[in-house]
């Protein structure tokens, strides 16, 4: 007897960036698990006809799957309006919604084993009067869960988050010690469940400049994030009390470290993005559900050239697949 798979989803993002073009090139894979893209199925073979890409574009419907190189399956979701390369237009905010929305309810109720996502714009579905913070707070409202993480990685780095998209002066105020327990024992819980690994070591960066440098630049360190490594530190964890974020991502400090605690989106992902961009992915961890995304933006400049690089998204679903199959 046959086994069906269950499929990994994959979002194509915004229509009028280089989503679309990248989720093409996952013709070129030969995967066990079937993949499946969700995207307008006339705009993705336009998009091709422009790249000159020779792509069999099938619709899926739930079959069975028995794909060769050259071929894509796509579940049709239809766009609002047209697309015009590079020009955003809040029209298809709401396609680009209900992409995600549909791979997290396959995810949720069993349909599939997660999902990976292709970059979207923030700015144009706020701009179509609805609030989105991001990919990572949608689907954690969908979920339902009080908090989710993200981290970021390569082959030789992982950064998690303890906050994300948020205006750096309400950083400092959103560092709490109950924030810290939720994230860290959510960053333990995946990379151990996930990641297998067994007993592993954190890096946690200190807020401040210089990490506070003992109460003058700062004293977050002092009153609020040490006090909690502290209490994780006493159970056996593996884990650096605050470290200074400029000296903190040495090959020395780094080398036997599984994972690093940066305390806000620009103080570790820089340093990640320098080391690995195009090959870096994005990981939400503490969902119910596999979630891996591509480390860029949608380069609505390149849309449509054939220059943009297919390598965070292809890292992404590699990643997805693996975690499944675990």
């Amino acid at each position: 007897m046959m086994i069906v798979m269950l499929p990994l989803y994959v979002t194509s993002g915004e229509p009028a960036g280089i989503g679309p073009d990248i989720c093409l090139s996952l013709a070129q894979r030969l995967d066990e698990r079937p993949l499946v893209v969700l995207a307008d199925i006339q705009m993705l073979k336009q998009r091709a006809e422009t790249l000159h890409l020779e792509v069999e574009v099938i619709e899926y419907q739930g079959q069975q799957t028995s794909s060769k190189v050259g071929q894509l399956y796509v579940e049709h979701i239809p766009l609002n309006e047209s697309v015009v390369l590079g020009e955003l237009n809040a029209q298809n905010a709401s396609y680009v919604l209900e992409q995600l929305r549909r791979s997290a309810d396959y995810a949720m109720s069993g349909k599939s084993v997660g999902v990976a996502t292709a970059p979207v714009q923030k700015s144009v579905i706020n701009e179509a009067g609805i609030h989105f913070s991001g990919h990572t707070e949608f689907y954690q409202e969908f979920a339902g869960v009080l908090r989710v993480v993200m981290m970021l990685a390569t082959k030789t780095l992982r950064v998690a988050l303890a906050t994300t998209h948020l205006p750096l002066r309400a950083v400092a105020d959103s560092i709490t010690a109950e924030r810290l327990h939720q994230v860290i024992d959510i960053l333990i819980h995946d990379l151990k469940s996930k990641f297998k690994i067994e007993s592993p070591k954190i890096l946690v960066c200190g807020l401040n400049p210089h990490a506070g440098e003992d109460g003058y630049l700062g004293v977050e360190e002092i009153e609020v994030i040490n006090p909690v490594l502290e209490r994780y530190r006493a159970q056996g964890i593996d884990m650096s009390l605050c470290l200074p974020a400029d000296t903190l991502f040495t090959p020395e400090n780094l080398k036997d470290a599984d994972a690093v605690l940066a305390m806000y989106h620009d103080q570790g992902l820089p340093v990640l993005k320098s080391q690995g961009f195009g090959e870096a992915i994005n990981i939400t961890l503490g969902l119910p559900f596999i979630r891996t995304s591509v480390d860029h933006g949608t380069a609505l400049s390149l849309a449509g050239t054939g220059l943009a690089k297919s390598s965070s998204l292809h890292v992404a679903v590699d990643l997805a697949l693996d975690l499944a199959r675990q």
